[in-house]
């Protein structure tokens, strides 16, 4: 997949309807995410043995492996992303559920565009502000350098933290390149010539904010 400097992240959509898929698809591309389609959970699995996405979507009802037994596995692996379970015919009992289970919400089909988004964000947004009391804190702007974008700093944090491209790439859901369109982007903005000089620049920055 080519490297999108305006990609949000990217979010994986399991459902063995290929319209289902469709619309979700529509819905997310449309706010700036990068969609990945599976139509069940084994080419899930086998995904996430090497990237994590932003989110997880998944159909309660599926032949092979049902969304929850799907949903049960992920937590018992202590997949990081935020995962929505999706069902057309959703009573509250599965609803009920698939919270205990660990999912963070429950949509109801036809899905509302502008609702899932908003709702995915929240649950992604809540997850990354519990998973950044460690990191330090980082200028998002230097005088006389364009300022950072949000996706630009969430990188920047985890090249300061020493993470590789590859451990960013997964902690943020993104591929290892485009964490690299990113890093250069920084690099560019700063002006710095390496890893090293960039770092020197952005923390005495941000310690003199």
């Amino acid at each position: 997949m080519p490297w999108n400097a305006t990609s949000r992240g990217e979010i994986f959509v399991v459902d063995d309807e290929i319209a289902a898929r469709e619309t979700l698809s529509r819905a997310l591309e449309g706010a700036g995410y990068e969609v990945v389609c599976f139509a069940d959970g084994a080419a899930l699995l086998s995904q996430l043995r090497s990237r994590t996405p932003a989110s997880i979507f998944l159909e309660v009802k599926m032949p092979e492996r049902t969304g929850l037994d799907l949903l049960k596995r992920l937590r018992e692996e202590n997949c990081p992303a935020p995962i929505f379970v999706t069902s057309a015919n959703g009573d509250i009992a599965t609803a009920v559920e698939a919270v205990r289970s660990g999912a963070v919400d429950f949509i109801e089909k036809p899905v509302d565009g502008n609702d899932v988004v908003e709702r995915m964000e929240a649950a992604i947004e809540e997850l990354a502000q519990s998973g950044d009391e460690d990191f330090p804190d980082i200028a998002t702007h230097l005088p006389g350098c364009a300022p950072f974008t949000r996706r630009e700093r969430e990188v920047l944090v985890r090249i300061a933290v020493g993470e590789t491209n590859k451990e960013a790439a997964r902690k943020l859901g993104l591929s290892s390149r485009t964490i690299e369109g990113y890093r250069a982007s920084i690099m560019r903005k700063v002006g710095a010539r390496n890893a090293a000089e960039l770092l020197r620049r952005v923390l005495s920055q941000s310690r003199t904010a």
